[in-house]
């Protein structure tokens, strides 16, 4: 006797209803987690529901199965293949598959099948698992670099409990790629998550049946309706125009410069090798990377609102830098998921613009400064950032990038690595104001070989800036350093020494600032890393520590250096602070502050002069004005306060009281006297 022909159907159906929480969750680690968790959830649910088979489609008599391989024992081995298969062609499907419903009530996209939308559909509010912990979150993070054949390996392994040979069998009859590689790098997975697999995806974090609800963001769905009706008028006045036949000769019908800024069809997108065969090694050279790079709606959001930001959206810019919309359309440089937030970058030119776009909250925008960026400068950028950590994404023609601790000079730099798409993994960022300085990471990176020369490796460190600060070191005259300053071209630069003119000093040549990675200038940054803390969010591009003089201190007080620390913005103004370090017993002792100059030229190729002057006390308790200029300063002459001094090298020291200004109501001015007869003062406090 036949079997009843709904017999099938109903084993299917009860297997859904029984082990529904299974299958949702095997579907939702299997979908692309590009998707966002919102959209994650509700299409894992609407995909075990569509796992139920359709009735009245039995093989007919002596007909051949539709797939090779054993058949289903079960229903639940049924709808769970059905469901597998579904989940594994959805990643696929991304950006060319199933039409979707237009977001313009602010809620998610949905595919549309004859014209209906699948079930469930949520309107007005969005949905998102229960958040774990950090080791949830980094085997999330692991899971969203895998591919969808390797999430399934793992579900079908550390959820299911198959065994190898049946986990092998299921993945290649749902149509999943190189089932045994797929195994394979399921269990370096596993090995390489703290405390395995197992327990962390049974956790909250990746269960899509136990949810929290919060609402759209209300301001932009208000938005996109006023926008949907204004679309749609426009969209009927031209229809009636064309209608007239009035289209035929309307000027700008391929759009206006700024309407094409909008069309991410029309996105500049540079080939992946033009980096190592261009003279212009910056942002210009970056290829378009992220596995979002090819999402045209992603894209059109992010341009839209770059071009007119919601009411509601945070906009952050470094200092000086414009916030206005796109004038033509922009360079892509990456599109993709960071940390479970949408992130894409263009750069038009003269910015970057980094465009995030977190799930359930307001986008952000974040603009930075980068025209005549170079090789050094144009390393890297800040794609993604949270309490105490940031990631960057680095320049295609970085080789290797490590870690290291600017107050930890003798400490060898610590490996870092970097996915395919240049992103990297997370870095401690420095101490927030106000809290003690007891480190100080930075990234340190080394150029290809295939540029063509010995690029050297180079120090950028992060300041709350889109782009990172470029950090360089010249050592004292006495050791090679500068003749009359820091001179030449951009620093960093492959070539070794700065091109530029010679210093009227005399026979020295003028060399520009070196990378500071070498052990005098680790020791030297030791002394100043604190003080970048100052510099955040000024839109700094470059940090520049020049040792312009040493003195012997007096009374045997061992030898002392001066130190010139300048910050240069991308806009061109730069800030100074000149430092007096006296032998210390701990090497990241910071020294005195003696004078800090803000728009000044001093210290840098067209102000390559500088004195400064502080009051020091000997172990006699006797106090003395010690000042020093740099090479080219061939007297001091000291006045005013109490003090009188005059010398005819480049350092002084003059008996002084701690502070005379009380006293005689008088600063002591300091001024030095250039081997041209020039003179400079010293840099005030």
């Amino acid at each position: 006797m036949d079997e009843d022909p709904r017999a099938p159907l109903e084993r299917a159906e009860a297997a859904i209803v029984e082990h529904y929480p299974r299958l949702v969750r095997l579907a939702y680690l299997v979908l692309p987690p590009s998707m966002g968790r919102h959209r994650r959830v509700l299409t894992a649910h609407g995909l075990v529901q569509r796992a139920l088979p359709r009735a009245g489609r039995r093989r007919p008599a002596g007909g051949l199965p539709a797939q090779r391989g054993p058949v289903p024992e079960t229903g639940y081995d049924l709808v769970r293949l059905r469901t597998l298969r579904l989940a594994l062609a959805y990643e696929r499907r991304q950006g060319r598959g199933l039409p979707l419903l237009p977001d313009v009530r602010g809620l998610p996209l949905l595919p549309v099948v004859w014209g209906l939308p699948f079930l469930p559909v949520v309107w007005g509010l969005r949905l998102f698992p229960r958040a774990g912990g950090a080791e949830e979150l980094a085997l999330d993070q692991a899971l969203s670099a895998a591919p969808a054949s390797v999430r399934a390996a793992i579900g079908l392994w550390q959820l299911e409990g198959l065994d190898e040979d049946t986990a092998r069998a299921v993945l290649g009859r749902a149509g999943a790629e190189e089932p045994e590689a797929a195994q394979r790098a399921a269990e370096r997975l596993d090995r390489e998550t703290e405390g395995g697999a197992a327990a962390l995806l049974a956790s909250g974090e990746f269960d899509p049946c136990t949810v929290q609800a919060r609402p759209t963001d209300l301001l932009r769905r208000r938005q996109r309706l006023r926008a949907s009706a204004a679309l749609a008028a426009v969209l009927a006045i031209g229809g009636v125009v064309a209608a007239l036949g009035g289209g035929a000769d309307l000027p700008g019908r391929t759009g206006t410069a700024a309407q094409q800024a909008l069309d991410p069809a029309r996105l500049v997108r540079t080939p992946n090798e033009q980096w190592a065969d261009t003279s212009r090694v910056d942002f210009t050279a970056w290829p378009a990377r992220g596995r979002q790079a090819g999402d045209k709606e992603l894209l059109g959001r992010a341009l839209r609102v770059w071009a007119a930001p919601p009411a509601d959206a945070r906009i952050t810019a470094a200092a000086g830098t414009s916030t206005r919309p796109p004038g033509h359309p922009p360079q892509l440089l990456y599109a993709g998921l960071i940390d479970n937030v949408m992130v894409v970058v263009f750069h038009d030119g003269e910015r970057l613009v980094r465009y995030a776009e977190p799930e359930g909250a307001t986008p952000t925008l974040h603009f930075a400064r980068v025209d005549n960026a170079d090789l050094t400068t144009g390393a890297g950028l800040v794609i993604g950032r949270g309490n105490g950590w940031m990631r960057y994404l680095l320049a295609p023609w970085i080789s290797d990038v490590g870690t290291r601790d600017l107050l930890a000079p003798g400490l060898p730099p610590h490996g870092l690595h970097v996915a395919p798409d240049g992103v990297t993994d997370r870095i401690a960022t420095p101490p927030p104001a106000g809290a003690p300085c007891g480190r100080w990471p930075v990234a340190q990176f080394r150029p290809s070989t295939r540029l063509g020369t010995a690029a050297p490796a180079f120090l950028l460190a992060d300041l709350d800036d889109l782009v990172p600060v470029h950090l360089t070191y010249m050592p004292p005259p006495s050791t090679g350093g500068p003749a009359g300053g820091p001179t030449g071209g951009p620093p960093g630069g492959p070539g070794g020494p700065a091109e530029g003119p010679s210093s009227a000093a005399g026979p020295h040549p003028a060399w520009g600032p070196r990378e500071a990675t070498d052990a005098p200038a680790l020791r030297s940054w030791a002394r100043t890393a604190c003080s970048l803390g100052a510099l955040r969010g000024a839109g700094v591009r470059s940090v520049n520590d020049w040792a312009f003089a040493e003195q012997d201190l007096p009374e045997g007080g061992g030898r002392a250096f001066w130190v010139c620390s300048r910050a240069d913005t991308w806009r061109g103004p730069g800030t100074v602070t000149v430092r007096f370090l006296p032998p210390a017993a701990r090497p990241t002792d910071p020294g005195r502050i003696a004078g800090r100059a803000t728009g000044t030229a001093a210290c840098s190729r067209f102000g390559p002069h500088v004195v400064g002057d502080v009051r020091w006390q000997a172990k006699s308790g006797t106090w003395y004005l010690l000042a020093a200029g740099s090479r080219d300063v061939s007297g001091l002459d000291a006045t005013g306060g109490g003090v009188r001094a005059a010398g005819t090298t480049s350092t002084l020291a003059a008996p002084a009281g701690p502070d005379t200004r009380a006293e005689t109501g008088a600063e002591t001015a300091v001024v030095g006297r250039l081997r041209d007869g020039r003179t400079v003062r010293a840099v005030e406090p």
